[in-house]
């Protein structure tokens, strides 16, 4: 075969494997048939709302108010029942909210927590609890810098200067604040009333309408890595107190589930506060199963 044979031979070749190439490497002109897609992403990590409130006596002032905490997006109020909204945080320095809640005394007053309780890898820590006095009009930071992460909120139904907050601390590191914090004056003093390790913080809590002196409270044995987590662990509990939260019991037996526990959400039926309800993640395997197929 001479010189110019091999050429041309060489240069067929050469032509025929371009089309290929150009689709292996995405320079085809026609989008190929017969294929289904999906959205991948960017995922929108504010795009859900963690908490909203509702004035238990609104008055006529109010009966059309509700606030939206939005995960990342800080806190939303309605006047005109869900027509319209307007972000009432934007002074607060961040918009990443774990709750809001209304006085049930005082339809004016209303607490935010920053810092949202997903736990999650992409969520952003706050810079403590925020008060208003003027339903949201201005702000008033009432301490607990250091908390990052605050879960629940709860006022007492009579007495707005009485407050708990369940406190979940730092994600990825262990930290002491965390736990339950009360205060008997509006938020000028804080006391940690349940505090289980620097690992364990508080994720939920519910109050008994007609005794607000008996609470339960969920703690979440939970310290992340960028690249791993532990689920929870022994620590994952509900805890009550009958006394106000001076003192606190730990709740077991009964078939509640023992073992290593994960987060744990917890409520009062308003009706009939005997009637407690908790969801559970469950950490504790059924024989068979294998860890790695979870």
């Amino acid at each position: 075969m001479n010189l110019n044979v091999r050429i041309t031979l060489i240069s067929l070749l050469v032509l025929v494997s371009l089309p290929s190439e150009a689709q292996r490497y995405g320079m085809a002109q026609q989008e190929p048939s017969g294929f289904e897609f999906r959205n991948l992403g960017a995922f929108r990590i504010s795009a859900w709302v963690g908490e909203f409130a509702v004035p238990l006596n609104p008055g006529e002032k109010h009966k059309y108010t509700w606030y939206v905490a939005s995960r990342n997006g800080g806190v939303w109020k309605t006047i005109n029942n869900g027509t319209t909204f307007e972000c009432i945080t934007d002074g607060l320095g961040v918009s990443s909210i774990g709750d809001v809640e209304v006085a049930p005394s005082d339809p004016e007053i209303v607490w935010v927590g920053t810092g949202e309780d997903f736990t999650a890898r992409s969520s952003y820590y706050g810079n403590g609890i925020w008060k208003s006095i003027d339903a949201g009009k201005s702000w008033e930071n009432m301490g607990l810098h250091d908390s990052h992460h605050i879960a629940e909120i709860i006022i007492h139904p009579s007495d707005p200067d009485i407050v708990w907050v369940a406190v979940m601390g730092h994600l990825f590191s262990e930290n002491e604040e965390r736990g339950v914090f009360k205060t008997t004056d509006g938020g000028k003093s804080w006391k940690k009333v349940l505090y289980i390790d620097a690992a364990t913080g508080v994720i939920d809590i519910g109050i008994n309408p007609k005794n607000p002196d008996i609470l339960y409270a969920s703690a979440y044995e939970k310290v992340r890595a960028p690249w791993t987590f532990e689920p929870g662990g022994e620590k994952s509990r509900i805890y009550k107190t009958t006394d106000g939260g001076n003192t606190w019991n730990k709740i077991s037996g009964g078939g509640f589930p023992e073992g290593p526990l994960g987060r744990i959400g917890i409520d009062v039926q308003y009706g009939n506060p005997d009637v407690i309800v908790a969801v559970v993640q469950n950490l504790n395997l059924k024989p068979g199963v294998d860890p790695s197929s979870i």
